[in-house]
Order: C-alpha cells, then sequence, then structure tokens
C-alpha cells in the first residue's frame, strides 16, 4: 500500500499550526483611542488528515451575534475529532462594532463593502486587508454568518449566487427553508474571496443584538452539513438529521410604511401570504387614521421589522416570491420541527 506524505503545518499570522493541534491566534488591529491594545481572535484546528480549508465568520457586522454562538458550539462539537482539512473560525470580525454594540465601525464605515482592503485606507480598509492577506487566503469554502440589523428579524435563509452549480448544491446542503440568489455586492467579503475562487454561502437569521436558539441550531446544523458534504467530516446519517428541501426564491422586496405611525403587524415570520392580503396596519395613536400594508404579490415574509414606531417609507415586511405552487410553508415547518427542543439533543442547554 502506498504512503502518503505527512501533512504539512499551516503558518497563519507568524504561528505554525502543527498536524493535528488548533490554536487560538490573536491578530493585532488598530488599539483604542485609548491607547488600549486590540486583537482579532482567530481559531484555527488543523487536522492530522488532508481535507478541505473552510472558513467560517461571524459578527462582520458587529451587533450580529447569533454567528457568534454558532461558531462557539461548533468549537465545541465532539464531531471535529474526526475533521479533516482546516477549520478557520472567525467569531468576532468587527471587534471595534462589538465594543460598541455596532453594525458599524467607529468612523461610520460598514466593514462589508470595504473588501478587499488596503493596508494604507480607512480603519475598515486596513480590517478587510488583514483578513484576506493573512487569514482568508488559501481557502478553498466559506459561511459568513449574519442576522437581520437592529430591530429588524430574518427567517433563516441562504444567500449565494446560484448560477454556480457547486454553490447553489452546497446551499441545499445547508437545510434552511429559502435559498435567495443574491447577487454579488460591490465591496463585499463575499465578493472579494469570490474573485479569488472561494465559493461563500451567506447564512442570515434572526435579529442584531439578540440570540435565537432557532436561528443558532440551524446555522450549526447548515455548517457541519457543509463540513460532511465537502469531506471534512464523516457523511451526516439521514436517519439522525432529516433533510428540509429549500424552496429557491425568484425575486426579493421590501414592503414599507405607507405612512408615519404605529405598526400593528399581522403576518409573521415564514407566513405564506397571498397577492392583496393585509399584512398589518399603519396608523396615528388615537386609532382614527390606519393605512393597511397589502401583499403585493403571493410570496413568503423572510424578513420584518419587530419595531412598532415606523416613519413613512420604512422597510416593514421583506417578501419572496417562489414559483407557482412552491411548497414552502412545508419547508418552513419541517425546519422548524426539525429543532424543535423537545427532539433535538439536551447536551446544548437552549438560550431563552
Amino acid at each position: 500500500m502506498a504512503k502518503h506524505a505527512p501533512r504539512k503545518p499551516l503558518k497563519i499570522g507568524g504561528v505554525t499550526v502543527e498536524p493535528g493541534e488548533r490554536a487560538t491566534i490573536d491578530f493585532p488591529i488598530p488599539r483604542l483611542y485609548t491607547h488600549s491594545e486590540l486583537d482579532m481572535p482567530v481559531h484555527v484546528i488543523h487536522a492530522r488528515h488532508d481535507g478541505p480549508r473552510l472558513f467560517v465568520t461571524a459578527a462582520l457586522h458587529g451587533d450580529e451575534l447569533n454567528g457568534v454562538e454558532i461558531i462557539r458550539r461548533l468549537l465545541r462539537s465532539p464531531v471535529l475529532r474526526k475533521l479533516r482539512g482546516t477549520l478557520i473560525a472567525i467569531p468576532i470580525v468587527n471587534v471595534h462594532g462589538c465594543i460598541q454594540r455596532s453594525r458599524y465601525l467607529p468612523d461610520g464605515r460598514d466593514l462589508n463593502r470595504a473588501f478587499p482592503g488596503s493596508h494604507t485606507g480607512s480603519l475598515a480598509a486596513r480590517l478587510a486587508y488583514l483578513l484576506m492577506s493573512q487569514i482568508l487566503v488559501g481557502c478553498d469554502f466559506g459561511v459568513d454568518l449574519h442576522t437581520g440589523s437592529r430591530h429588524r428579524a430574518n427567517l433563516p435563509q441562504i444567500r449565494a449566487c446560484m448560477d454556480d452549480a457547486r454553490t447553489l448544491q452546497l446551499a441545499r446542503i445547508f437545510g434552511v427553508p429559502v435559498i435567495i440568489d443574491a447577487n454579488l455586492r460591490d465591496g463585499s467579503l463575499r465578493q472579494a474571496v469570490w474573485e479569488q475562487g472561494t465559493p461563500v454561502l451567506i447564512y442570515e437569521a434572526g435579529e442584531a443584538l439578540r440570540f435565537d436558539e432557532l436561528a443558532v441550531r440551524g446555522g450549526l446544523n447548515g455548517v457541519t452539513a457543509v463540513m460532511a458534504e465537502i469531506g471534512m467530516l464523516p457523511p451526516t446519517s439521514k436517519k439522525k438529521r432529516p433533510v428540509v428541501e429549500p424552496m429557491l426564491a425568484r425575486s426579493t422586496s421590501w414592503l414599507r410604511a405607507p405612512a408615519s405611525g404605529i405598526l400593528r403587524a399581522i403576518a409573521a415570520l415564514g407566513a405564506k401570504v397571498k397577492k392583496g392580503e393585509t399584512l398589518g396596519f399603519v396608523g396615528d395613536p388615537f386609532g382614527e387614521n390606519e393605512a393597511a400594508v397589502i401583499a403585493p404579490a403571493d410570496g413568503v415574509i423572510i424578513g420584518r421589522t419587530n419595531l412598532p414606531l415606523v416613519y413613512e417609507g420604512e422597510a416593514l415586511f421583506h417578501q419572496a416570491r417562489f414559483a407557482k405552487d412552491a411548497p414552502v410553508e412545508e419547508a418552513v415547518e419541517a425546519f422548524q420541527a426539525e429543532l424543535d427542543p423537545e427532539l433535538v439533543d439536551k447536551s446544548e442547554p437552549s438560550i431563552t
């Protein structure tokens, strides 16, 4: 039997990680104006056996926290004892924003519009450059974990370029109810690594500054399912984990407030709605004047505001449209049933 050459160590951030080892590497980033030093922690697991190199990132927007918990549970999972290849996990990319409980960096810039970055540019550009040049280089696949913005919740969904057959396959394997064919955005992490040949899935679920147990469990299951699909983990048993058949959205649009006032939302996240259906009402505090929010087409609510106080033109409901008779409602129900706290492993207590 032919012998395989031993796996080479991985050098990252000036640290050498030997095959079979795991390490947390603190990458120095621009310090606070108080002179306090600041690091971006990166956890690396370099398995003994060859395999793909996957990155998993979270809190690219500093207030999007579900991904932080997903990565924590992933790194504690016993299944990683069977890992092949290399896992690079970054639970908090935007450390500055996370400290301030903000989506943005201290100068108001969106880090996810600064890629591929520059070592002489703005704070956002420098952080993006660090990530691209020292951490994510050489990765074969990526999963970037997000939530809705502040006061807005997203139904668990995958956003990616579906023209690529491999990306579409991984999106389906992730096992969430909805897949959205999303164009690349200039300056985004997804665009930057895509141009280097690295397929990326964007997982969106839950709301900023909040933990959502369903979103966390769905994200953890999805990441491990992708890892199994690309050969980093043993194949997932279908008996152990039923597969949710996701629906591919043809288009999405935001329904906006017809007037300023108090929103009484009727349509829930994940609800299937018909054209002409009333999703909520916006009225004054006295209830004397009300304007209905009407669905312009058949679809499913994949995002919605949780804040009743709205201004005219403000985004209220995010609606996705699907092929006629697509069983989206069934996909949402199957996803929720799969992650029912009464049916899943109790080794990790639920967050309430």
